[in-house]
């Protein structure tokens, strides 16, 4: 029953995907990434409903001032920044734990070919932090989500068929 429940999350996934074109974008990114003014304000009014929300929208403006001059860093300018080498140590070190885990022992593999299974996965998921990480600053969350969302959708349902079949 391995299969059913590797489905589940698919299916968890796809209803995901349907009702996110329902959500508005966060406020926060429609104010400082957009400077949508009017947007931001429907959106907070969208998610919290109706009130006054001018002290949270003052507090982004001034969030929004205070960071105007503040440059953007993109990936490679955030790994030679030592302020951060703290932050980066922490994430490098859950993303070498999650190797420990045993994902690759429990899934019937051959004993020798068990380290490649446990690397492979690990580059697989340092290709995809700094890729993710290099076009959310493009594209927004909305459009990482529906992406990543949509390709677990598809991947889960091929791979399903696939065990049917």
């Amino acid at each position: 029953m391995w299969n059913v429940l590797l489905s589940f999350s698919g299916l968890v996934a796809l209803i995901q995907l349907l009702f996110l074109p329902f959500f508005p974008e966060s406020p926060p990114y429609l104010l400082l990434q957009k400077g949508d003014k009017a947007g931001c304000l429907k959106a907070m009014k969208q998610l919290w409903g109706e009130g006054n929300y001018q002290t949270e929208f003052d507090d982004m403006m001034k969030e929004k001032a205070v960071t105007k001059g503040t440059k953007i860093m993109n990936v490679l300018e955030v790994l030679k920044e030592p302020s951060v080498y703290p932050q980066l140590s922490t994430m490098l070190l859950l993303l070498l734990s999650l190797q420990l885990c045993g994902l690759s022992a429990t899934a019937n593999l051959q004993k020798s070919i068990i380290p490649y299974v446990s690397l492979g996965v690990a580059i697989s998921e340092l290709i995809s932090i700094i890729f993710c990480s290099s076009i959310i600053d493009r594209f927004g969350r909305r459009i990482l989500m529906w992406g990543g969302y949509l390709l677990m959708a598809l991947i889960l349902v091929l791979l399903e068929t696939s065990l049917l079949l």
